[in-house]
């Protein structure tokens, strides 16, 4: 099965998404990235989706939870590359992500989650 990676960056994880997203393979980026969260006691956790075009209402449900189980692990959740289309989608499915912070790329997001951080 695919995976998707999970890169570190100091105590930061980046998750870069660059293939459409299925139900199972979002389900173990879920389980790999609560993983990692602990093994590497990381405080960050960014997340970029600029590649996809649609984010369905299981995506968009995922990504909130994995930020509420990243919160529960002591680390912030920051969501970069949204495209517009995939807001509109998610403002339409009434998916306010909460607890997931956004920015417009990735190094705005580090920037957050720095300041979170300090």
């Amino acid at each position: 099965m695919d995976r998707i990676p999970i890169l570190r960056m100091g105590r930061l994880l980046l998750v870069p998404i660059q293939v459409d997203m299925h139900d199972q393979l979002a389900m173990a980026l879920q389980d790999d990235l609560t993983e990692r969260i602990v093994k590497d006691r990381a405080y960050g956790v960014l997340i970029d989706i600029s590649a996809l075009d649609i984010v369905d209402s299981f995506i968009g449900k995922m990504i909130s939870n994995t930020a509420a189980m990243a919160k529960v692990l002591d680390a912030r959740t920051v969501v970069v590359g949204m495209q517009p289309a995939v807001a509109i989608t998610l403002v339409e499915l009434g998916l306010s992500l909460q607890g997931v912070r956004t920015a417009l790329n990735v190094e705005m997001g580090m920037k957050l989650l720095q300041q979170s951080a300090g």
